[in-house]
């Protein structure tokens, strides 16, 4: 039982293959629904990265 074995979970996913073992996920929507509406967001505008200045030390 490794991965070359079609039955099991492991063997599926080298085989990259699904079936009982490794079931497809697929989106569940009610049926007869209509599509589903996007919600609206506003954009933020991105944060600013402030710099930190870079200090010398003079030898003296």
């Amino acid at each position: 039982m490794g991965k070359g074995d079609r039955k099991t979970a492991k063997g599926k996913r080298f085989n990259a293959s699904y079936g009982n073992a490794r079931n497809h996920v697929v989106s569940k929507v009610a049926v007869g629904a209509a599509a589903p509406v996007a919600k609206k967001t506003v954009a933020k505008a991105p944060a600013k990265k402030v710099v930190a200045k870079k200090t010398v030390a003079k030898a003296g």
